[in-house]
């Protein structure tokens, strides 16, 4: 554990203007009040705020976030108050504090909720001040450097899950590489101790049969770049056990397999040098194609920057190279650290760093804790592609990205209102996927609005969390319009007229908390006609009650969106002008068949609703079985009289074959009934077709 003066001296050494006076006042403050609590390791816990506070000293960060290290657990494990922290050590590092502490275990909490809960605070923290983010993953590294000595397994294995799912993606995030690289390494070795022994082991086996072959080739390529006139420090390492590991399991491939297990870094002078020690490289070792990275024209999104080559060594082995300038080299580093200086009292850095608000807006869209870790997870680990607007702007997305994700990144008004997109000139759909450099300039329509089928191709985190919050919203506002519609139903099976508080206190017995979740609890049928009749006028709901006044009046669906607040059922297609009936289950949205449809025998446990389309209904898909001829031209004729009739296929697939006939299913996109039955006389009016049916 660091020693008082050894604390002050290592922070004084590249700050000397720091408050050294504060720092001991904290080291003695946390002493005291941590006071004979232990660790699973049987230290001191006070031992754990000061080491996380060297950590932060390796960072070269100011006195008052290495103040906020040292007292960070004191407000959540001991009877220190936040008050007391503030006038002790003044309101910015209260503030931090508070940010940086850790959130009681809730037991009744899942995993998933406790980590989405603790994600969601912390990230907020964050969002204000940076330096909660650098004070939590130092606390986090800590953690995993000790822990070996907590004896429960579990316990263990869920740390390390928590640390590989989020804290090393954060680090990483904010191009605290050394940070993540550690993290990870503990995490794998606890969470998959075979695979971490087995590298670890061929490791071990490389080293003995190639000696100082590391230091060999470093000096080799230090040697190349100076006889060229460019003085370069060379370092070079193995890489990780858990990033040689990643790299087998997305390849396939074993460990013989994996050539470029050897990684250089040449730190150079300046941006130049760095393009001058690339091409020298090259034309000295041929280049392995496709690996070539210029993070420098265009750096990461946290901000790194270098040059990433891999070449084939003359000793029969491809290694990779990183190129970068000296300042380069400080912010890969030290990461978003090397970027604020805190030496004004009162300065408080600037932490409008895009992803990360990407992020927080993303907390206000999930809805469950299991979506908030889906949509962060998405937004961490991707690797990520560039992509420009019209106007040359770089947009950054994960891999896989379609116009969706690109609207929703540029600006959320212009993801809601987008209708299709260009790609390098060429009109695409919105699910497309967007390649390496490509221009998108997205096509938009006041009239749009974000379809739940976008769901099925956006893959950044911001788009997902925008589509299904909207979808959400609108999903309410047509249950509550549909509960509405039922409940005026409902309401006129009773035997007598309500009186004006009947609602009121209908709510107060379903215990829902206004009118609003009433109307949705119907739609959904979370509370049943029976329950419902019985709260509005207790006693009504007895059988000879709901057999006397039936259900009289069709509900109409007019203006509700298919898929939102009901689907058409894929096993009749119902399309307006059909009778239609609605199937209602508990926090279901409703199905609704035709009067006819086979699987309403099936229903017999749903709530039946009498359904009907609404004035000016249009739209729906129909399922045709079309029998024709086999012979040249027959799918032509039925395309011919589709397109006539300003009707689109949406999906056509052969059914059976034989020698005479043909029989193809074929979705159609209709108007109403009556323009499918005006398609289906037109089919069976032609030569070429058999027999024309609806399935």
């Amino acid at each position: 554990m660091l020693r008082q003066y050894e604390l002050v001296e290592r922070v004084k050494s590249y700050d000397p203007d720091a408050d050294e006076a504060l720092i001991n006042r904290a080291y003695v403050f946390s002493m005291q009040k941590h006071g004979s609590q232990k660790r699973a390791s049987g230290d001191p816990y006070y031992s754990h705020p000061i080491e996380v506070a060297g950590i932060l000293t390796e960072l070269r960060l100011d006195d008052k976030t290495i103040t906020t290290a040292m007292l960070h657990d004191t407000i959540e494990d001991t009877l220190t108050t936040h008050e007391e922290i503030e006038t002790k050590f003044g309101a910015d590092i209260a503030r931090l504090v508070d940010g940086v502490t850790k959130l009681s275990k809730i037991e009744a909490m899942t995993d998933n909720e406790r980590a989405a809960e603790n994600l969601r605070k912390f990230l907020l923290a964050t969002s204000d001040d940076i330096r909660v983010l650098l004070v939590k993953l130092a606390d986090r590294l800590h953690n995993m450097r000790t822990l070996h000595f907590i004896k429960d397994e579990a316990k263990r294995r869920r740390i390390a899950r928590e640390t590989m799912d989020i804290y090393a993606p954060l680090a990483e995030r904010i191009g605290m590489y050394q940070f993540m690289n550690e993290m990870q390494t503990l995490a794998f070795r606890e969470l998959e101790p075979d695979a971490w022994a087995s590298i670890a082991k061929r490791l071990e086996q490389l080293n003995e049969g190639g000696g100082d072959k590391i230091a060999r080739i470093g000096s080799g390529i230090k040697l190349l770049l100076s006889r060229a006139g460019i003085e370069a420090n060379v370092y070079g390492r193995e890489k990780h056990p858990y990033s040689i590991w990643k790299k087998m399991a997305e390849r396939h491939i074993s460990f013989e397999q994996l050539s470029d297990v050897m990684a250089f870094r040449a730190i150079v002078p300046d941006v130049e040098a760095c393009y001058r020690a690339l091409g020298i490289l090259h034309r000295r070792w041929p280049m392995v194609p496709g690996r070539f990275k210029d993070y420098i024209s265009t750096p990461k999104r946290n901000g790194y920057r270098s040059l990433h080559t891999s070449v084939i060594h003359s000793e029969k082995m491809r290694i990779e190279i990183q190129i970068r300038s000296i300042d380069m080299h400080m912010q890969a580093e030290r990461g978003v650290a090397a970027h604020w200086s805190y030496k004004q009292k009162g300065e408080t850095p600037d932490a409008q760093i895009g992803w990360l608000q990407d992020l927080v807006e993303i907390l206000d869209h999930a809805d469950s804790p299991e979506e908030l870790l889906e949509h962060t997870r998405m937004a961490m680990y991707q690797d990520r592609i560039f992509a420009f607007t019209p106007k040359g702007e770089l947009i950054q997305l994960p891999k896989g990205a379609t116009p969706v994700d690109f609207a929703y990144a540029v600006h959320t008004t212009l993801g809601d209102t987008a209708v299709g997109a260009k790609i390098n000139g060429r009109v695409v759909p919105l699910r497309t996927p967007i390649e390496n450099g490509d221009q998108v300039q997205i096509l938009k329509s006041k009239a749009q609005e974000p379809q739940p089928q976008w769901l099925g191709f956006a893959v950044t985190g911001k788009a997902r969390a925008a589509i299904r919050r909207f979808v959400r919203q609108k999903e309410r506002g047509e249950s509550i319009a549909l509960g509405r519609k039922i409940y005026d139903d409902i309401v006129k099976r009773l035997p007598a007229q309500l009186g004006k508080d009947a609602v009121k206190e209908a709510m107060k017995r379903l215990k829902l908390p206004d009118e609003n979740e009433l109307m949705i609890a119907i739609a959904r049928q979370l509370v049943s006609d029976a329950q419902l009749l019985e709260a509005l006028m207790p006693g009504s709901a007895s059988e000879a009650a709901l057999s006397v006044l039936p259900q009289r009046e069709a509900i109409s669906i007019r203006g509700l969106t298919p898929g939102v607040a009901y689907t058409l059922a894929p096993c009749c297609h119902p399309v307006p002008g059909d009778r239609i009936v609605g199937l209602r289950r508990p926090d279901e949205a409703i199905e609704v068949h035709t009067i006819d449809c086979g699987s309403l025998a099936d229903g017999v446990d749903a709530d039946w609703l009498d359904l009907a389309w609404g004035d000016g209904s249009d739209g729906g898909t129909a399922r045709l079985t079309v029998v024709v001829k086999n012979e040249p031209g027959s799918l032509a004729v039925v395309a011919g009289i589709f397109g006539s009739h300003k009707a689109n296929i949406l999906n056509i697939r052969l059914d059976a074959r034989d020698p005479v006939f043909h029989t193809n299913v074929v979705d159609l996109e209709v108007h109403d009934l009556h323009h499918l039955m005006r398609i289906l006389a037109a089919l069976r009016a032609a030569d070429a077709v058999i027999q024309a049916e609806r399935s």
